[in-house]
């Protein structure tokens, strides 16, 4: 099916697919099957194992317990690869493999069998860039956690290494996966599943993309959202866009191991950084909902976070303390217990309290991030150690200012 475009050379990004011809907006560029895939975690449940669909009852796999499917077609349909799995998840019942341990599980079962693939019609999966070389220590430890928990779960299948195909790497599946696989998502961009799909990790990323990708079930297609050129190199956003320049590169070097350098980057997103805007744009919307929805609320919470963010840019301290205070609740509900996230946000509003003059107000606040970073950070942590003293700064304020009275 692909006639719209070609692999080609893309320069220092490697190889692509460029657009053979000239393509209209909504073109339907592509469409494949994966070479296979998984419901997620929080999908789990709620969604067929075969044909994705979402289904208020499913049929609970009598074997294993944890596959479900729509009727029996949908199971039968399923068997050839849920077959070996099917033990794993039996012998490890009732925990659960994650995502990605389950993922990398069949792709083996499936690299043993031999069968070929559509969906690896213009790359196929040994072809996919792993990164090893270019990933942090951190990330390759967690890799590396996971291959020592995929050799648990498939066990019962796979008892050593030389059962494995010939010259596989875990380590380098696990890499391959990582950067190669696909959110499936439902008709409502909500995730359902994770899989892979070989040709089309082809496609590069821009962060303004000229083409998207939406799943019918499992079926992936690539559609094209504006006017392309012939020869012009197609491309999709690998991320979620709706973050800053900044943000962006960071998840991108960090899962994709590169730096982007599409134009929207380059331009540093000059629309997304007037504060002015951002500021006038939040306390709209929290007009709008001021007697609809509690401070808790999640959305809530992150238009208070990014009006106290834009405050603190724009100097309106007193503004961004307001914010940041209204904060607070949702932090304690959403990261309960001693959560390094929540000990940051008290401090950054302890911080704004010292500066207004609010010194006791500052102090309980700073004491109380002290007690849940010095758990998360650690007493000798820099951090930690800059808390100690910014503490120590309105103890002695506050004194100054009660021996004055």
């Amino acid at each position: 099916m692909a006639r719209h475009f070609q692999r080609s050379d893309c320069g220092h990004r490697g190889e692509g697919l460029k657009a053979s011809r000239s393509v209209p907006p909504g073109q339907l560029l592509y469409s494949t099957s994966p070479y296979t895939c998984i419901p997620s975690k929080k999908a789990r449940g709620s969604v067929c194992e075969h044909c994705f669909s979402r289904v208020e009852s499913l049929l609970r796999c009598s074997r294993c317990k944890m596959a479900r499917y729509c009727n029996a077609t949908c199971q039968k349909l399923a068997w050839a690869d849920h077959k070996r799995e099917c033990k794993c998840l039996r012998s490890i019942y009732p925990k659960v493999p994650t995502d990605m341990t389950r993922l990398v599980a069949r792709i083996i079962f499936k690299l043993l069998t031999g069968s070929p693939c559509s969906s690896e019609e213009l790359y196929s999966l040994s072809d996919l860039q792993s990164n090893i070389k270019q990933m942090s220590e951190e990330m390759k430890g967690s890799l590396g956690q996971l291959t020592v928990m995929l050799q648990f779960y498939i066990q019962e299948e796979i008892q050593d290494t030389s059962q494995l195909p010939p010259g596989l790497n875990l380590l380098h599946l696990f890499g391959q996966v990582t950067c190669n696989c696909f959110t499936i998502s439902d008709g409502e961009m909500q995730e359902i599943g994770v899989g892979l799909y070989p040709s089309m990790s082809l496609l590069n990323h821009s962060c303004d993309p000229n083409c998207v990708i939406v799943f019918e079930g499992k079926q992936l297609q690539l559609h094209a959202v504006r006017q392309i050129q012939a020869n012009e190199e197609l491309t999709i956003s690998y991320i979620d866009v709706m973050a800053t320049s900044q943000e962006r590169r960071r998840q991108l070097e960090k899962q994709y191991c590169f730096a982007c350098d599409c134009r929207r980057c380059e331009i540093a997103d000059k629309l997304i950084t007037d504060w002015e805007e951002i500021v006038d744009m939040c306390q709209t919307l929290l007009d709008k909902n001021r007697d609809v929805l509690p401070d808790t609320n999640l959305y809530l919470s992150k238009m208070l976070d990014a009006a106290m963010d834009a405050c603190i840019q724009l100097a309106r301290w007193e503004d961004a303390l307001s914010y940041g205070t209204r904060t607070l609740r949702s932090y304690q509900l959403y990261y309960a217990g001693p959560h390094p996230v929540r000990g940051v946000q008290l401090m950054r509003v302890g911080k704004l309290q010292h500066h207004q003059g609010k010194l006791r107000h500052a102090l309980d606040t700073l004491k109380q991030a002290f007690d849940i970073l010095k758990v998360t950070h650690g007493r000798e942590h820099s951090l930690t150690g800059n808390l100690k003293q910014i503490l120590a700064e309105c103890e002695a304020e506050l004194s100054s200012r009660l021996e004055q009275m």
